[in-house]
């Protein structure tokens, strides 16, 4: 299978993790996806954020805010694998899900975030 094959198969999940730790959890993913060799299925590990613009002393400061406080945005194939992968890195709580199967965010919904 060549890679662009696997970039279809792979598709954005929302990933819950504890508030504070968006950065740390995605530096443990990160990790724990090249020791155990998953590179080719799980791909972009992003945490929303946005500039926001403060005034701080009387001058102007950006810094950057996150969008969406505790979750963490991975592409990836979704099996059992990945799932425990996932999900069994520390401070993660789960992916967000309707029901027991983690949800797959639309193309409007990654483009809008």
């Amino acid at each position: 299978m060549d890679s662009n094959q696997s970039d279809l198969e792979k598709k954005w999940y929302i990933i819950h993790t504890y508030s504070g730790f968006e950065r740390k959890v995605a530096e443990g993913l990160m990790s724990r996806v090249q020791a155990y060799g998953m590179q080719g299925k799980i791909g972009q590990i992003l945490i929303p954020t946005e500039d926001v613009v403060e005034i701080k002393g009387g001058k102007k400061v950006v810094t950057s805010k996150l969008f969406f406080p505790g979750y963490i945005l991975v592409e990836m194939e979704l099996n059992d694998e990945t799932w425990h992968l996932v999900r069994n890195t520390p401070k993660v709580s789960g992916f967000v899900s309707q029901g027991s199967q983690p949800t797959p965010l639309t193309e409007a919904e990654v483009n809008q975030v």
